[in-house]
């Protein structure tokens, strides 16, 4: 039920009349191959053909079938954008070789640097434009057909503006037969590009769109086209996202042909809970027993229409599952839209803490049963002191979990625009430094952090407390140290300055292998060379040190991997504190930090070499995509309490 079954089903059990197949009575002959036993589509629900099944159309015109396929692909061959109606919504498509196209797609779609996904007619095509490993085939070329993170060849023939400066291209191959239509309709027409832009169908922020409606609302304003069809789509889907850390799957969005997929967690556990999830990068989690349903991918809850989706995803997942909660998990943040959402199921509310939720749900994937230490590094999530958390180390089991180290606090700017906006981090740490704004400009404008006028800002907000917060968040740690390296001092996409760091990062340590190595080993003996308290993750001194050493000249790479190592080698030093007052010698790393692969290996490297067991996530996403299935299992032990 992970793949087109589940976005076309009412109810259960799964009969034809329960989905939205059931609007196309089947015709004389799909009858007779659906009651013979020794047919093929014997007993197939969905079975159909052209004259009873559903049909292709070019939405508010009057091409239909052939000539609606044949119009779109003419659209797209010169230069168009098209909105397609796939398995689980609206895709937007153009031509991945044309420049001219993809720039328009940006401008209409208000996304002016975050990577597009590729769809290419087959692996052949797929094999020329970036490097698929062994382990990537199966992947790749199996039901499920997630886009897959892969590095991209020198030369790819694909617009530079797909990607512009990423090592890794998103790629997938056609799932659905519209796709497969596109690619080869009319096989004579050489001209028709064989790679695609195959990106959501949505506004920036909103759900994907998944009914004609929608579609005019959020789509004619971008797409030159529109080719939908009449088969009602129940549950939107979007594509799943994964890569691969040393061959090994690494879900980045759990989606189409993943979800609701369940993990089991064993424990003797009875009841019904519903974990509401995170107000970014929202799923949710339905769980039965020892049964746990990660949904589909939702959105950011920030947007109005995904808090609607959300909602009318639960209902209908609830349908189909059949599992009507006791109690519903949600995040401890009072302003959160997915608490709201919480509050209006009228059930009892069980309040998880963001970060306890993260390593729950490594818990819960691994299906570990022994308290824990767990990192969580991720960008925001509300701790129990009223605080913004963001660098944790947890012990932590199914019952409870207690903080024993943090990342050292420091001062957030901005409120909401911190994570998009990292100057406003680096210049924190400058103020912490100098606390003299002419010192603080006179820095900012040497190393083209800042204008004056932020610098004024920033600090005007830091000086008097206003929109000024305590934070340990890793995550703003990374966009900080992007803005004073030069990489990005301002982000058009969550992350975007923590991803291009690592790209520099990685870049030196490919370049520089030997020197890489130094660097590691100078920041592990300058870790464990100190009298600070070990509770405390020192990053003040880290961030000073980037400082001081880009107004020395020395190379932004070489830094951007220095300050990968060092943050590892201090977290180390706080995780084998947390070992000596616990005595556990397991640990499981979950957040959105652990999407960045440089950092992952390095400390799971660092980890193993000093005997610990680290658990991490594969197919379950490490951000904020997977604490659903935490606050699920947190809230099915709690019931447990009241049996």
């Amino acid at each position: 039920l992970c793949g087109p079954r589940l976005t076309i089903m009412e109810a259960m059990p799964y009969d034809r009349e329960r989905t939205s197949m059931g609007d196309f009575p089947m015709c004389k002959e799909c009858e007779s191959e659906y009651f013979d036993e020794t047919d093929r589509r014997y007993d197939a629900q969905p079975v159909c053909c052209n004259d009873c099944g559903p049909e292709v159309y070019v939405l508010d015109g009057v091409e239909k079938g052939k000539t609606a396929i044949l119009k779109v692909r003419n659209v797209i061959k010169n230069g168009g954008i098209a909105a397609i109606k796939g398995i689980g919504g609206f895709h937007l498509a153009c031509d991945a070789n044309n420049f001219d196209a993809v720039k328009k797609l940006r401008e209409r779609k208000r996304r002016p640097m975050k990577p597009f996904a590729l769809m290419a007619k087959d692996i052949a095509t797929l094999e020329k434009i970036v490097d698929i490993p062994e382990s990537a085939i199966p992947i790749i070329t199996g039901p499920q057909k997630p886009i897959l993170l892969l590095p991209r060849k020198k030369n790819a023939p694909i617009a530079e503006n797909i990607a512009e400066n990423n090592p890794n291209l998103g790629v997938m191959l056609p799932y659905a037969p519209i796709q497969c239509l596109l690619f080869e309709y009319g096989k004579a027409d050489e001209n028709f590009p064989k790679v695609l832009v195959m990106t959501s169908g949505n506004p920036s922020g909103a759900p994907i769109c998944h009914t004609d409606e929608e579609t005019r609302d959020a789509l004619l304003s971008i797409a030159d086209v529109v080719l939908s069809n009449n088969r009602r789509i129940r549950l939107r889907s979007d594509d799943s996202v994964m890569s691969l850390i040393k061959d090994e799957p690494y879900m980045i969005r759990r989606s189409r042909g993943y979800a609701p997929l369940p993990f089991i967690y064993h424990g003797n556990l009875k009841g019904e809970v519903l974990g509401i999830g995170g107000e970014l990068k929202n799923t949710f989690c339905l769980a039965k027993d020892e049964l746990f349903y990660p949904s589909p991918f939702i959105g950011d809850m920030t947007d109005l229409r995904s808090v609607e989706a959300l909602k009318d995803s639960v209902n209908l997942m609830e349908s189909l599952l059949e599992i009507k909660p006791q109690i519903v998990a949600c995040d401890m943040h009072p302003r959160y839209n997915t608490t709201a959402v919480a509050k209006e199921l009228n059930l009892p509310i069980f309040y998880v803490q963001h970060h306890y939720a993260h390593i729950l749900s490594c818990i819960a994937e691994n299906n570990e049963k022994d308290t824990v230490l767990g990192a969580a590094f991720d960008g925001t999530g509300y701790g129990t002191d009223g605080t913004v958390w963001g660098g944790e180390i947890l012990a932590t089991n199914a019952q409870n979990f207690e903080r024993i180290a943090h990342i050292e606090p420091f001062i957030q700017a901005g409120g909401d625009k911190a994570p998009r906006e990292g100057y406003r981090i680096a210049l924190a740490f400058l103020y912490n430094e100098y606390y003299n704004i002419e010192k603080v400009s006179e820095i900012a404008e040497e190393l083209n952090i800042a204008s004056k006028d932020e610098v004024a800002a920033t600090c005007f907000m830091i000086k008097n407390n206003v929109n000024a917060i305590k934070s340990t968040s890793a995550g703003r740690l990374f966009d900080g140290a992007s803005a004073i390296l030069g990489i990005r001092k301002v982000s058009t996409f969550e992350g975007e300055g923590a991803v291009y760091l690592e790209f520099a990062a990685k870049r030196f340590q490919e370049r520089e292998p030997v020197l890489a190595e130094k660097i590691l080993e100078n920041s592990l003996d300058e870790a464990f060379n100190k009298e600070n308290a070990p509770s405390i993750i020192k990053t003040n001194r880290i961030m000073k040190e980037l400082i001081k050493r880009r107004l020395n000249g020395e190379n932004s790479e070489k830094l951007a991997y220095f300050f990968h190592t060092t943050l590892a080698a201090e977290t180390l030093r706080a995780v084998l504190y947390a070992r000596e007052q616990t005595k556990i010698s397991k640990i499981a790393l979950s957040g959105g930090v652990f999407q960045n692969q440089l950092f992952t290996i390095l400390l799971k490297n660092l980890l193993e070499h000093y005997d610990f067991k680290v658990l991490t996530h594969k197919l379950i996403p490490p951000n904020d995509g997977g604490i659903a299935l935490g606050q699920a299992l947190a809230a099915m032990v709690y019931l447990q309490k009241g049996k």
